[in-house]
C-alpha cells in the first residue's frame, strides 16, 4: 500500500470523524432542546438529561478535534492511540446515552414517557413545556437511534487508526522506494543521503567498477606492439603510449611502475 493507500485511508478516516460530529450534533441539539424548555417553563431538570448533553457535547467537541488529527498528525503512533483510547471512551459514552434514552424504544402512541414529562401522545395533549407528548417522543426516538448508530462509528474509527497507525509506522520503515513494493516509479531525490542499493534499480548495480593494480598491470604487458619509424640514421622505435619514462631509482618508489603491487624494489 502506497502514498495512494494513505490517502485512502485518511479520507476514510475523515469521514468516520465527521459522521461521528453529526450523530453528536444530533443528541446535543435534541437535548438543548429539552433543557432549554425545562428552563424557560421552571421545570425541575433531571440529572440524567444534563449528562447527556455533556456527554454528547463532549463527542461533538472530540470529534472535530479527530478530524483535524486524522489531517495533520494521522497515523502517527503516539497520537494513534490516544484516539484509539478516547474512541473507547466515547464508545461507553455512547452506550450511556442510549441506555438514558432507552424509552426511546417505546411507541409514540398512547401513554409515553419522555423527558418533557409523561401522557397520552394519541390525545395531542401538550406538555407542560408547551410542546406535544408525540413531538416530544420523536425526538427521544431519534436520540436513541443516533446514539446507536454513534456506537458503530467510533468502533469503526479504532480500527482505522490502527491501520493508519500501520501505514505509518510501515512508511517510516522502508521509505518510499520500488524495491519493497510500497511504491511504485519513486525517484532518489538529490536532498536524499541514503544509499542506493543494488535492489532498488531491479539488481543492476549501475556504479562502475575500479581497476585493481593487476588489472593496470596486466593492461600494461597488453599494450599496442610499438611502431616503428624512418629517421636520418636509420629505424627508430617509438615509445608506447602511456610508458614508464622514469627513471630507475623513481621506478622502486610508490607507484604502479615499480610498486610493492609488482613486487620490484
Amino acid at each position: 500500500m502506497g502514498a495512494a493507500g494513505g490517502a485512502v485511508l485518511r479520507f476514510f478516516g475523515l469521514a468516520i470523524r465527521v459522521l461521528q460530529f453529526l450523530a453528536s450534533a444530533v443528541i446535543l441539539g435534541i437535548f438543548s432542546y429539552y433543557l432549554a424548555m425545562m428552563s424557560r417553563h421552571g421545570l425541575a431538570i433531571p440529572t440524567w438529561t444534563k449528562a447527556v448533553e455533556g456527554l454528547s457535547g463532549a463527542a461533538a467537541l472530540y470529534s472535530l478535534l479527530g478530524a483535524l488529527f486524522v489531517c495533520c498528525l494521522g497515523g502517527i503512533a503516539f497520537f494513534a492511540f490516544t484516539a484509539i483510547v478516547l474512541d473507547i471512551c466515547f464508545v461507553g459514552a455512547m452506550i450511556a446515552i442510549a441506555v438514558m434514552t432507552r424509552h426511546g424504544t417505546q411507541s409514540c402512541s398512547g401513554y409515553v414517557q419522555t423527558p418533557l414529562g409523561d401522557g397520552d401522545a394519541s390525545s395531542g395533549a401538550d406538555t407542560r413545556a408547551g410542546t406535544s407528548f408525540k413531538n416530544s417522543c420523536n425526538l427521544e426516538k431519534a436520540a436513541f437511534a443516533v446514539s446507536i448508530i454513534g456506537i458503530f462509528f467510533f468502533l469503526i474509527s479504532i480500527i482505522f487508526q490502527v491501520l493508519l497507525a500501520r501505514h505509518h509506522k510501515r512508511e517510516k520503515r522502508f521509505g518510499p522506494s520500488p524495491a519493497n513494493n510500497y511504491t511504485s516509479g519513486t525517484s532518489r531525490k538529490w536532498w536524499s543521503r541514503k544509499k542506493t542499493y543494488p535492489e532498488a534499480s531491479g539488481g543492476v548495480d549501475t556504479l562502475p567498477a575500479h581497476p585493481t593494480p593487476a588489472d593496470i598491470e596486466l593492461g600494461a604487458e597488453k599494450q599496442a606492439p610499438q611502431k616503428k619509424r624512418f629517421g636520418l640514421f636509420g629505424k627508430k622505435k617509438e615509445p608506447a603510449p602511456f610508458a614508464d619514462t622514469a627513471p630507475n631509482n623513481a621506478r622502486t618508489g610508490y607507484g604502479y611502475g615499480g610498486s610493492a603491487y609488482t613486487g620490484n624494489m
